[in-house]
């Protein structure tokens, strides 16, 4: 995250919420306005951090205090533009990360089919050689199938790993 100190501090809160807006289902915000500020590699990685860092600090329900140890590494300012967008955009994105549970969890598996791939849109994307997972989990809802198209990255698919590991560590603990 200590990256996201190269952007200017007047356009820090501007790209923050853009962020949040990506997390919640509408545009991340675009690598051509900010390429002045940061090479692909750093771009990708600060929009990766500080999504993870919102929808983590969210979706375990830390305190204030809390998310601002989180951030210990970046300066006073930088904190607190950071806790403001968190602040203002919380209920926002627990709303995002509601959404996703809910759609995975009102829905019984059928089937699934999985694939990886290297993302290759671009030269310059194909420096970073970043894996990534497409899940197709066939789903049926209220006796609707439907198909889930899911494109996860190393660290999703490891949290998704932890979650099955633990419903099915509860599931044996049932029988």
């Amino acid at each position: 995250m200590k990256r996201l100190e190269k952007l200017p501090a007047e356009e820090t809160l501007k790209f923050l919420h853009q962020v949040v807006d990506g997390v919640c289902g509408r545009a991340y915000p675009r690598y051509q306005d900010y390429n002045t500020v940061w090479n692909l590699t750093e771009w990708m990685e600060v929009l990766e951090q500080v999504a993870t860092y919102f929808k983590s600090t969210v979706g375990k329900n830390l305190s204030d205090e809390e998310a601002l140890q989180q951030l210990s590494e970046l300066s006073a300012d930088s904190q607190r533009v950071i806790v403001t967008c968190l602040k203002g955009r919380k209920p926002d994105i627990r709303h995002a990360l509601i959404q996703r549970t809910d759609a995975i969890s009102s829905a019984r598996l059928q089937d699934f089919d999985w694939q990886l791939k290297l993302a290759l849109s671009s030269d310059k994307l194909s420096v970073l050689q970043m894996p990534l997972l497409n899940l197709d989990l066939d789903v049926s809802e209220d006796g609707d199938p439907k198909q889930l198209s899911v494109e996860m990255n190393k660290e999703e698919l490891q949290n998704l790993l932890s979650a099955l590991e633990a419903a099915n560590k509860v599931v044996l603990q049932l029988k």
